[in-house]
């Protein structure tokens, strides 16, 4: 990916930097494309009411963005565009910019590992950019995205300023750079899920802006399906299969159950999770014994843990337990976002783990390769004081006021949007090795959306055997890439 020209620059916005603009040339999905990147800030702007009056425009924010888009003939159709995000909250658009839709990406081996310092970054031939201009968004507080003097960036670390925010840039985006004529899609991964699943209803209600498409990776719809709660019964159930999926992988399954095909496995694990294990869970102290010892055995069968574990965990087994549990006679954590990957702690006898190590793997070659992709191509060179916030600390302090003392969930909004407009259509996949947003869960919540029967045949839901960011995966990525350029033919 290098320039073929010195840089351009779009007109002037008051108030904010100019985007920088530089051409290309790459091959993405086996087509060849002359294409120009975009780098800049659009305003987040306010119009207050005092005393029942309209008054002036206020600008608050400046939100950060990188585009690309394909160069084509004046009297071509106009192409698709697509706006794309991560979740956290307080995750840049990073992860799927670099790991799957961009036109470069990390370097990653076929399992997914990046390697070794200082990391390497490359063409990604299975960039989206072959079927849709993208748009990659930085939420507030994230990338370079920040308030201006005297703003408050906690008022937009909430759920429905989130929303608010993210929906205007989207408005401001397509009027300015004229792409109201084109098929529109949202792509969010993780709490980029829920925002994204949020944001179509968002766009319809205030916007009159409708969708042709919603990819959701890494579904996070419904919060009760990952709290541990007291309880709460739910989480126990759908985390089972990962369980057992990340068991199979490590060898810590009877030889038996080793030799079966993952898929068969799980679907056996799936339905007892939804049938026998759930009956046991709902009956509390009631079940019987010969009931519970049942429970332990086939609890142990499917998890690779100790009987005695299971039976002193009460048959709930918690996520940050099991990371620590499964594999530590052999001195090993498992990963949260992707459990195929392993760690070591200071000793073996904690409860929980001390770090992430799937994450921890990752996160060093992403932060090499967005300051390589900004700095060294696409001529991004603002003097700013602040770094690019890759992931920031957001998570503990984001405010939820329409969901308080409930559980967040925004299935209903998704059902909504569905409704109100037919022709929307839902891609949605997971990962069977992501310990984060279990894939038994997200099938779980697009079981419990409420769609009626013809509506349903919008949503396309696809499984890969691979972790969070199961893009990393380099079969997983390259069947994801596939999928999704169907997907986006489909408009």
């Amino acid at each position: 990916m290098s320039p073929e020209s010195d840089v351009t620059r779009s007109p002037a916005q008051p108030d904010v930097p100019t985007p920088v603009e530089r051409r290309f040339e790459g091959e993405f999905g086996g087509r060849r494309l002359a294409y120009r990147s975009r780098v800049g800030f659009l305003p987040l702007q306010d119009n207050p009411v005092k005393e029942g009056e309209l008054q002036a425009p206020v600008l608050r924010a400046q939100l950060f963005f990188m585009a690309y888009e394909a160069e084509q003939a004046a009297d071509a159709p106009p192409r698709p565009i697509c706006f794309v995000f991560n979740g956290g909250p307080g995750s840049s658009s990073v992860w799927l910019h670099l790991g799957l839709v961009g036109p470069q990406r990390v370097v990653v081996d076929e399992m997914g590992h990046c390697g070794a310092a200082p990391y390497g970054l490359e063409a990604n031939p299975e960039s989206l950019l072959s079927h849709a201009d993208l748009v990659f968004i930085d939420p507030i507080g994230t990338g370079l995205s920040h308030m201006l003097p005297g703003q408050k960036a906690a008022e937009y670390h909430a759920f429905q300023r989130d929303l608010d925010s993210l929906g205007q840039f989207i408005h401001s985006y397509l009027t300015r750079f004229g792409r109201w004529g084109s098929a529109k899609f949202l792509m969010g991964e993780s709490y980029g899920s829920t925002r994204a699943a949020a944001l179509a209803q968002h766009l319809q209600a205030k916007h009159d802006l409708h969708l042709n498409g919603v990819v959701l990776i890494s579904t996070a719809l419904d919060f009760q399906l990952f709290r541990f709660d007291h309880a709460n019964d739910l989480p126990y159930l759908l985390f089972l299969p990962s369980y057992t999926a990340t068991a199979w992988y490590h060898k810590a399954l009877t030889a038996a159950q080793q030799a079966r095909p993952l898929a068969d496995l799980l679907a056996e694990v799936e339905a007892f999770a939804l049938g026998p294990y759930a009956q046991a869970l709902l009956q509390g102290d009631r079940l019987s014994p010969e009931g519970r010892a049942a429970m332990v055995q086939q609890l142990a069968a499917y998890t690779g843990l100790d009987t005695n574990y299971i039976e002193r965990s009460n048959l709930r087994i918690q996520d940050k337990r099991f990371f620590k549990e499964l594999l530590r006679r052999r001195g090993l954590t498992v990963g949260r976002l992707d459990s195929r990957f392993t760690g070591q702690d200071l000793d073996d006898a904690g409860e929980h783990p001390e770090d992430d190590p799937s994450y921890l793997q990752m996160v060093g070659a992403f932060r090499v390769g967005i300051e390589r992709l900004l700095h060294e191509q696409l001529g991004w060179n603002q003097d700013r004081s602040e770094p690019y916030h890759v992931l920031a600390p957001l998570y503990q302090n984001w405010r939820w006021p329409e969901h308080e003392n409930r559980y967040v969930g925004v299935g209903a909004l998704l059902r909504q949007a569905l409704h109100r407009d037919p022709k929307l259509r839902v891609y949605i996949g997971s990962g069977v090795y992501d310990l984060a947003t279990p894939h038994a869960a997200g099938d779980f919540s697009v079981a419990h959306l409420g769609l009626r029967a013809e509506v349903r045949q919008q949503v396309q839901v696809s499984r890969f055997e691979a972790g969070h960011m199961m893009y990393l995966h380099g079969p997983s990525r390259r069947r994801m890439a596939a999928e999704l350029r169907g997907f986006l033919d489909g408009s």
